[in-house]
């Protein structure tokens, strides 16, 4: 039983949404990763109250806007972050172009670990850098193992399979690294879209490996909220020294509380000249202060939300097993398994279709639209991103016409 309704069919579309407003026309837009449910009620009740007051000048960053992301990370991430860490943005895409423009210069190279969140790209290229793409390590055999319960001799438990199905090239890595023009790596923690989150020591090697070279890391931690039932996430800052001095850690409660188009962010940088330096890039693109409504939600969201969230992850966990079940029908449609995040990432090479070939051919035949993994890198072709953050009908519906055509 949900004390919270995930299940209202609330209609987006009319209101301006770019899911369901820019969507090929799609009848189920599952790609875009925004989620169609309401925010939690005391978000609401925040901008309710804000709005009551009727005048929405220019706004300051009040403590307890410091102090609702220092106690939600002590509390939910057991990391304790400093309140002269936090630097207010209004979302962590400026703070990541912000960031490139800042510690960089044109035609320097920006390492990417991909598959990965798609507008890393634009952020690099825009920038005038070289985007250095380092593909994960995807071991399809142990998909295969994984998927027909047949016991590996390098690991029986079915969690460390999981993780290591997408692991990270630090041999590839390194390589990147040493390259003189190499100045910043940005990392996604967990993943998105093959939904891994990494381990301490993995991120503790990352971390070592940049140090060595000279290269920040730029670590968007914007999912981390957002992992499976029983499985927590490590802030990259949290695990060394050698991490908390060498990064920048970009976080947000957009995305677990759904409330992207307020405009909110922060980045954390104990590193007193890193954080000076980020401080002036986000003041001169004019990204660091606060609307009206950016404070409020958060504060709302962090000290209020633990509840909402709290089932909203039992829910995208059994959405997670619906589409589960449903893909095992289909031999040639392989799900990679899922730690963290509302977006799942299928194997679809055996199709016999690009990524968005199959993706086009999808919309055309079912109103599906599902995201083709090109998008993420070269190493996403033959890959299809599915967004389950919706109610159960909307995502059984889509299931269902998805297996008229497949």
């Amino acid at each position: 039983m949900y004390k919270y309704n995930f299940d209202k069919m609330t209609d987006r579309k009319g209101t301006g949404s770019y899911k369901w407003d820019d969507c090929k026309n799609a009848a189920y837009p599952l790609w875009v990763a925004d989620m169609d449910f309401e925010a939690a009620p005391p978000i609401r009740k925040a901008l309710e109250d804000r709005v009551a007051h009727g005048i929405f000048g220019y706004n300051i960053i009040p403590d307890n806007w410091y102090d609702s992301y220092i106690s939600w990370w002590d509390r939910r991430h057991n990391f304790k972050m400093e309140k002269d860490w936090l630097v207010f943005c209004t979302g962590v895409v400026p703070a990541i172009s912000s960031t490139v423009r800042k510690l960089t210069e044109p035609g320097d190279n920006v390492v990417i670990l991909t598959p990965v969140y798609n507008i890393f790209f634009n952020s690099i290229i825009n920038n005038g850098c070289n985007v250095c793409e380092v593909p994960l390590i995807y071991r399809r055999d142990l998909l295969d193992n994984h998927t027909a319960g047949v016991e590996t001799s390098s690991n029986l438990d079915s969690d460390c399979i999981t993780r290591d199905i997408y692991t990270i090239d630090f041999d590839n890595m390194e390589k990147v690294l040493s390259d003189d023009k190499t100045k910043l790596l940005i990392f996604c923690n967990p993943h998105n879209p093959v939904g891994r989150i990494w381990s301490a020591d993995e991120l503790r090697k990352v971390g070592e490996l940049c140090a060595k070279h000279n290269v920040t890391v730029l670590s968007d931690e914007i999912h981390c909220d957002l992992t499976d039932p029983g499985k927590e996430y490590v802030p990259f800052a949290s695990v060394s020294e050698t991490c908390k001095n060498i990064s920048i850690t970009a976080i947000a409660p957009t995305k677990a509380f759904n409330i992207a188009g307020m405009q909110t962010a922060a980045v954390s940088i104990p590193n007193l000249d890193l954080r000076k330096k980020i401080w002036r890039a986000l003041n001169t693109d004019e990204v660091a202060e606060p609307n009206s409504f950016a404070i409020p939600v958060t504060i709302a969201a962090f000290n209020e939300g633990e509840p909402w969230l709290l089932e909203l992850r039992r829910y995208i966990f059994e959405n997670k097993q619906i589409v589960k079940d449903f893909l095992s029908g289909y031999p040639k449609l392989k799900l990679i398994p899922s730690e963290a995040t509302y977006l799942l990432w299928i194997d679809c090479n055996d199709m016999g279709l690009s990524g968005e070939e199959l993706s086009e051919k999808l919309i055309k035949e079912t109103g599906v639209y599902l995201t083709a993994g090109e998008e993420y890198g070269k190493s996403g072709a033959g890959f299809l991103r599915m967004n389950i953050a919706c109610p159960r009908k909307r995502l059984e519906e889509a299931l269902e016409l998805l297996n008229k055509v497949l």
